[in-house]
């Protein structure tokens, strides 16, 4: 079902009269999550730019290679309606607030609000505030200390880096010696650069799970449909931690009433808290949950859409993304539909991610393939598409069942031709 559009007209001063028939779209990055909202704005009939080039979103939109500091005057002087910030990095640097100071309508998290992801250690720290369920931690910026408190500890243990890591900053050691070596990479051998100078030690959470993200206006809270990642990257959840393998919804094993637990106990109680503390959160709210035991915990917080999660739910999104996205920014209600058909997205990455990965090979096939491909590491050379990242594509199928999208996406992903690149054959298993 088709959302009907409306005309608003923003009672801010800050904005001119919002034009919903055929606005002008920014979406700053230019991987597999910003191709999704790219395409999600295009397929509601707007006109869309991308601050970063990616050869697919070239097909149907205006890509531009930009600097941070650039995208405000790119954005006055295009006209554009609406900035969508989709990576990591530009929140945390506080790229929504240089735009809203230029009375560019921006959708994200301000700087203060986007500590949540910048920082585990602020992020822990307002969990132990406000009471919000989560692993038992501590964090340190002194090697030594560090080390003794690991000592004193039991295996599996979770080392995190402070800072952004590209989804890869987070160690779950098997033993105390392994913990003990990471810990010393991290803080002495700058594993993950300046991310590790500060590191978060926290107990192993086993259980199953899951990624709730939600689109939050200051304290309204709506909830997204719920999906699971797959950060190893091989079969049977082997090897190490990815930036995510795949993805898939729905899930069998996470029931309604853990997703009100989530939204009850984790999400709703952040976002009064940042309000309280005077950094009103506006954007989308990714917590990564684990059902466990004895309730639902967090692992982590997120401050934008997740990736590969976030496109198979735009896939799923009936509403409309852009109505949805301008009543956020101005405290308005949001009503969310999602299609009733199971979604799955694989990753193709190049061989030899997460830890190294070759640029430059030939992808065949592409146009073979009929369901949904979105590029989040690729260049177009010449009349070739070839490998630019470490996750390459996204294949994405649909069906009336998860087993039947689960088939659907491996007899796609098949016709892609290239040596240099592997994926996950197991995408969904959990729930299979």
């Amino acid at each position: 079902m088709h959302v009907m559009r409306k005309v608003w007209r923003w009672s801010s001063v800050k904005y001119a009269t919002l034009n919903t028939n055929m606005a002008k779209v920014l979406v700053v990055g230019s991987g597999g999550r910003e191709h999704a909202i790219a395409y999600k704005f295009h397929k509601e009939g707007h006109e869309v730019h991308m601050a970063g080039i990616n050869p697919a979103v070239e097909e149907f939109g205006v890509c531009v290679a930009l600097t941070e500091d650039q995208i405000p005057s790119y954005a006055k002087t295009n006209g554009i309606d609406l900035v969508f910030v989709g990576p990591e990095v530009p929140l945390v640097n506080g790229l929504v607030d240089e735009l809203q100071k230029e009375g560019i309508r921006a959708f994200g998290p301000s700087k203060l609000a986007a500590q949540l992801e910048g920082s585990k250690v602020f992020s822990k720290m307002m969990m132990r505030k406000y009471n919000i369920p989560t692993a038992k931690y501590e964090s340190f910026n002194d090697y030594e200390l560090a080390k003794e408190y690991l000592s004193k500890q039991k295996a599996p243990i979770v080392l995190k880096a402070d800072g952004l890591a590209a989804g890869k900053g987070v160690i779950i050691a098997n033993t105390l010696e392994e913990a003990q070596a990471e810990l010393k990479e991290m803080m002495c051998n700058s594993k993950f650069a300046a991310a590790g100078a500060n590191v978060v030690i926290e107990e192993f959470l086993s259980g199953e799970e899951f990624s709730l993200m939600c689109f939050v206006s200051d304290r309204k809270v709506y909830p997204m449909e719920i999906a699971q990642d797959h950060k190893r990257a091989f079969d049977n959840d082997e090897g190490l931690n990815t930036g995510g393998m795949g993805a898939y919804c729905p899930l069998k094993k996470i029931t309604q009433d853990d997703i009100n637990e989530g939204v009850v106990k984790v999400v709703q109680p952040m976002v009064d808290a940042m309000s309280s503390e005077g950094m009103p959160f506006y954007g989308i709210l990714y917590a990564g949950l684990m059902k466990c035991a004895d309730g639902v915990k967090t692992i982590e917080f997120n401050v934008r859409f997740g990736d590969p999660e976030s496109e198979i739910l735009l896939l799923s999104l009936e509403s409309d993304l852009y109505e949805i996205v301008n009543n956020i920014i101005d405290g308005k209600e949001v009503e969310l539909k999602w299609s009733e058909d199971a979604f799955i997205g694989v990753v193709m990455a190049a061989k030899g991610y997460p830890e190294h990965s070759e640029k430059g090979a030939v992808i065949h096939g592409l146009d073979k393939v009929s369901t949904p491909v979105f590029h989040m590491g690729t260049k177009r050379v010449g009349d070739d598409i070839v490998i630019n990242g470490g996750r390459v594509l996204l294949i994405c199928a649909q069906g009336k069942s998860l087993q039947e999208a689960y088939k659907k996406v491996y007899n796609e992903i098949v016709k892609i031709e290239c040596e240099e690149l592997f994926y996950r054959k197991d995408i969904g298993h959990l729930s299979l």
